[in-house]
């Protein structure tokens, strides 16, 4: 048997035993699920798979990517049930996508690096979506529910294809934009204008994604790994009150951040072990 042929046969049974739980006599959980109702298994399932790749577990990469896989699964056995579409129309999709969308690889296009490659896949998406007489901006297609940090990246992306960027050597302009913005939340906090405070606050995160994009930095995974220090020190500092039989109301801010700089200290000494 051919490895073609065993993965077929493999993904044929993943098939069958989710319609089987879908079926009269099934799992009543399995049974009552929609496409709403999966939407927050589809999103769990995703996170717990970037954790798994984030802390490098292979076994439990290979096991998040099935708990992902079952997702699309699901949904194609629903749609199947409502005779809209089946796995088969989802892999015959992805399939011709994937061929339409890299002429440079499967066709006679000629193109130089990954630059241009990217470039060429946004040409032929709004080709597409012109055809289809969809929404063909450059912006469609952006998920209007993706995390706001990955969506303001990808926005400032697409633009940046077309030329409307700053030029890649002129990051005292995007960091005086920077300075700018928060200018101007400062004056805002200065006219307590709340309406104005949170427009403000808005434009600093959006001005400093795009400081991060400038670096090629994920803004989304340079936030998580400012989340996971904070979470760190903190928890040291728990450990200093929790040490001491005080309550946390018996300190000065400045006695918890003494604690904070003995936790940076720790913290840093313990990653440098590592």
């Amino acid at each position: 048997m051919s490895d073609c042929t065993a993965v077929s046969k493999k993904f044929n049974n993943l098939v069958e035993i989710m319609k089987r739980l879908r079926a009269p006599g099934g799992c009543p959980w399995d049974r009552e699920q929609t496409y709403l109702t999966l939407r927050r298994y589809i999103i769990e399932e995703a996170y717990e798979l970037i954790e798994a790749i984030e802390k490098e577990d292979l076994n439990n990469i290979c096991e998040e990517c099935g708990d992902l896989l079952l997702q699309v699964v699901f949904v194609s056995c629903i749609a199947a049930e409502h005779d809209n579409f089946d796995i088969s129309n989802v892999i015959d999709y992805i399939s011709e996508k994937l061929v339409r969308r890299h002429p440079h690889v499967f066709g006679d296009i000629n193109l130089k690096n990954t630059e241009e490659v990217l470039r060429n896949w946004e040409q032929i998406k709004t080709g597409e979506r012109e055809k289809r007489h969809e929404d063909s901006s450059l912006l469609a297609g952006i998920p209007r529910l993706l995390p706001s940090l990955l969506k303001a990246y990808r926005m400032q992306e697409r633009a940046a294809k077309v030329g409307f960027d700053w030029p890649k050597d002129a990051l005292s302009s995007v960091i005086a934009k920077v300075d700018e913005e928060i200018t101007e939340l400062k004056d805002a906090i200065n006219n307590n204008n709340i309406d104005n405070v949170e427009e403000e606050i808005g434009d600093v995160f959006f001005t400093v994604v795009n400081l991060s994009r400038h670096f090629n930095i994920d803004p989304e995974a340079s936030l998580h790994k400012a989340c996971e220090k904070f979470a760190s020190r903190f928890r040291c500092v728990e450990g200093q009150v929790s040490k001491s039989g005080k309550d946390w109301n018996a300190f000065t801010l400045n006695e918890l951040d003494e604690f904070w700089n003995l936790a940076k200290i720790i913290v840093s000494t313990k990653n440098d072990e590592n």
